[in-house]
């Protein structure tokens, strides 16, 4: 695996949902903790800005050993389209992005690595950075596709469709 695949990844599920039902459902962060294997809950810092780029929300993440809080940024919100964020403001960089497929939608979650949070995590953890950047890049590779899973069965369960 070079560099670049390990601080990158994507996976994708068809889901029978329309791209705006999806989007509806993957832009409402409160409902991150149904799906996300880490992320257990999530809220907006104003909810007035609620859903919209350069809005601001706090998410909870645990682990058996460890529990913390980051704050990301929207920096797409194009219903049907794309939605996606930057924790930290320019750290990582997360989003799922929707395409129409037969009769419902390709949902691809992506997760980058920016410059930024690999200097971030440098500063931060010295020695350690090398061993902590690895240990978010393997949360991020196993858990894209159990979270897509949980996307796909509650949006298939809301609408009442199948694949």
């Amino acid at each position: 695996m070079t560099e670049l695949e390990a601080r990158t990844h994507q996976g994708s599920v068809v889901v029978a949902a329309t791209p705006e039902e999806v989007y509806d459902l993957v832009s409402d962060i409160a409902r991150t903790g149904e799906w996300s294997p880490v992320c257990t809950a999530c809220w907006w810092e104003d909810d007035a800005e609620a859903g919209r780029v350069g809005a601001w929300f706090t998410g909870r993440n645990e682990l058996p050993d460890r529990t913390w809080e980051t704050r990301s940024q929207v920096v797409a919100a194009d219903r049907g389209h794309e939605f996606a964020w930057i924790v930290g403001g320019s750290f990582v960089r997360w989003g799922f992005v929707m395409e129409p497929h037969d009769d419902g939608t390709r949902l691809t979650e992506t997760w980058e690595f920016t410059p930024d949070g690999l200097a971030m995590f440098a500063e931060k953890y010295g020695d350690r950075a090398g061993a902590e950047i690895d240990e978010r890049t393997r949360l991020a590779h196993e858990g894209i596709p159990q979270t897509l899973a949980a996307i796909k069965r509650i949006a298939e369960g809301t609408v009442g469709g199948s694949v």
